[in-house]
């Protein structure tokens, strides 16, 4: 039986095959890639917002606690956005015309609420409670980074899927005393492993089981 094609065309054909296979492996190390970097979570990315507001100055400098700003942390799913009337609490004699606190000003004679630009966004279908994270011992900088020195506020971790997950299925590393809670300073002790599963048991979170069932963030 004649030979239809050249035996040089079957090292092409291995090649072709090792190229595509290659070609699969490299699109999808790109994509992961992609999908895990700031361009798609945005982590590390500055907000524009109507107004520069310091973390830093505020907690750092002047020492006020997450609480008085976001006043349903404790109780509610939201942490909650402080009203103007907040602001002007110290801004009605503190650099009152500071040409950066017009926005404010501005806010307080109109009674017209500030739009702050979201910095830690959720996706519709994701259900997430401030409260409940608090009362089992997670810290706000756990998530949300060490805002007491960001001078500009940005969102310090990825917030998919699979970030969440890792903590619910082994909370024990993440969590600390609930007065602790507000505490930036906060530094994990030695221990942290017997602590960790110390405060897992106190706080019923050794079901991960649960932690992890689709309708526990997907209601």
């Amino acid at each position: 039986m004649a030979q239809i094609f050249h035996r040089s065309l079957n090292t092409v054909a291995r090649a072709s095959i090792f190229g595509a296979v290659l070609a699969v492996i490299l699109a999808t190390i790109i994509a992961y890639g992609i999908q895990t970097s700031p361009y798609a979570t945005q982590a590390g990315v500055f907000r524009d917002q109507p107004v520069p507001f310091s973390h830093e100055h505020h907690v750092t400098g002047l020492g006020i606690d997450c609480r008085y700003c976001h006043t349903s942390v404790t109780q509610s799913p939201f942490a909650g956005l402080p009203p103007t009337k907040v602001c002007m609490t110290c801004h009605s004699q503190l650099w009152t015309n500071a040409s950066l606190l017009s926005p404010v000003r501005q806010s307080w004679q109109t009674d017209t609420p500030i739009q702050w630009t979201r910095v830690n966004s959720l996706p519709g279908y994701v259900y997430f409670n401030h409260s409940i994270h608090v009362a089992k011992g997670v810290g706000c900088a756990t998530c949300h980074g060490r805002v007491d020195k960001m001078p500009l506020t940005y969102q310090a971790q990825s917030l998919q899927m699979r970030w969440c997950l890792d903590c619910h299925r082994n909370p024990e590393p993440n969590l600390r005393p609930r007065e602790e809670i507000f505490n930036m300073n906060y530094q994990p002790p030695p221990d942290q492993e017997k602590l960790g599963h110390e405060l897992a048991e106190r706080y019923h979170l050794r079901d991960t089981q649960s932690l992890t069932n689709c309708s526990t963030c997907h209601r």
